[in-house]
C-alpha cells in the first residue's frame, strides 16, 4: 500500500509525496516547490525516483527543474504538453496504465481546466490525484476548457468507486461548501460537510483528501445535470 505525506505550500497548495517501502520507490505529485520536497527526502533518506504533473501549471510544476537536477528523477506527464512541461521522462495519455512506486495507475484524460489536464488513479491504493480539475465541493476554473469537456471530465471521475479518496491540490473546500450551500440550501449531507468543515479549518486541520462518495453528495459540479446546468453553476461561482 502506497503512503501518502501531504504538504500545504504557497497560499493554498498542496503537494503529495507518495512513498512505496517495500519496493523502495518515491514519488512527488505536482510539485510546485522544490525545497519541501528535499528537505523531506534528507529527513527520511529516500531517493526521488519520479517527478509527476498533471497539468503545466506554475504552481503545480515550480519545483520540477529543482528537483530533476537534484535527483535526476523521471518526469511523468501529458504527452501533449512537450511545449509546456520541460524535459518530460514518460509521456502519458488517456487510458495508459504505468508504473508509479511499484503500484499501477491509470492516466485518465480530464480537460477542462487546461486542454491537456490529466489525473492518475491508483485503483489497488484507491487513491485519486486530480490536480484541480475536482476540489472538496468544487472544481477548477475553466481556464482553456469548454462547460462540456469539463461536465464529461468530472463523470469520468465520478465513475470511480464510491470509496476512492481524491487528492485535490489546493485546500479551498471552505470557500467552496460556502458556495454550494447557495446551490443546494436544502442539502443535508452539504450542511454537515459545511459545519464539519468550518470546525477542521479552525482547527488548522487538511481536509483534503475527500471521496467520491462525499463529493457525490455534495459538489454541486459533480450533482450537475448537464454541461448547460454546469456552466450555470461555474458562472455564479467565478463571480461569488
Amino acid at each position: 500500500m502506497l503512503q501518502v505525506l501531504q504538504f500545504p505550500v504557497l497560499n493554498d497548495n498542496y503537494i503529495f509525496v507518495l512513498r512505496n517501502d517495500e519496493a523502495d520507490r518515491t514519488a512527488v505529485i505536482d510539485p510546485a516547490v522544490a525545497e519541501v520536497v528535499l528537505d523531506k527526502l534528507t529527513e527520511y533518506n529516500w531517493k526521488l525516483d519520479y517527478i509527476v504533473n498533471t497539468h503545466h501549471h506554475w504552481d503545480h510544476t515550480g519545483g520540477n527543474a529543482e528537483l530533476k537536477k537534484n535527483t535526476n528523477a523521471k518526469i511523468i506527464a501529458y504527452k501533449g504538453y512537450s511545449h509546456r512541461i520541460e524535459n518530460i521522462d514518460i509521456a502519458v495519455a488517456d487510458g495508459d496504465k504505468i508504473e508509479i512506486c511499484g503500484e499501477e495507475a491509470e492516466v485518465i484524460f480530464v480537460p477542462g481546466h487546461t486542454l491537456g489536464h490529466i489525473a492518475y488513479y491508483f485503483e489497488k491504493s484507491g487513491m485519486l490525484f486530480c490536480g484541480d480539475t475536482i476540489f472538496a465541493m468544487g472544481c477548477g476554473r475553466l481556464f482553456e476548457g469548454s462547460p462540456q469537456q469539463m461536465f464529461d471530465s468530472l463523470q469520468k471521475l465520478a465513475a470511480l468507486p464510491p470509496e476512492t479518496k481524491v487528492y485535490c491540490a489546493h485546500e479551498y473546500t471552505l470557500a467552496n461548501a460556502k458556495f454550494a450551500i447557495t446551490i443546494e440550501p436544502d442539502n443535508e449531507a452539504l450542511q454537515a460537510s459545511l459545519k464539519k468543515v468550518e470546525d477542521m479549518r479552525a482547527k488548522g486541520e487538511f481536509t483534503v483528501p475527500t471521496t467520491i462518495e462525499e463529493e457525490l453528495a455534495t459538489n454541486p459540479f459533480l450533482r450537475a445535470k448537464n454541461a448547460d446546468d454546469f456552466a450555470k453553476i461555474r458562472k455564479a461561482k467565478d463571480s461569488f
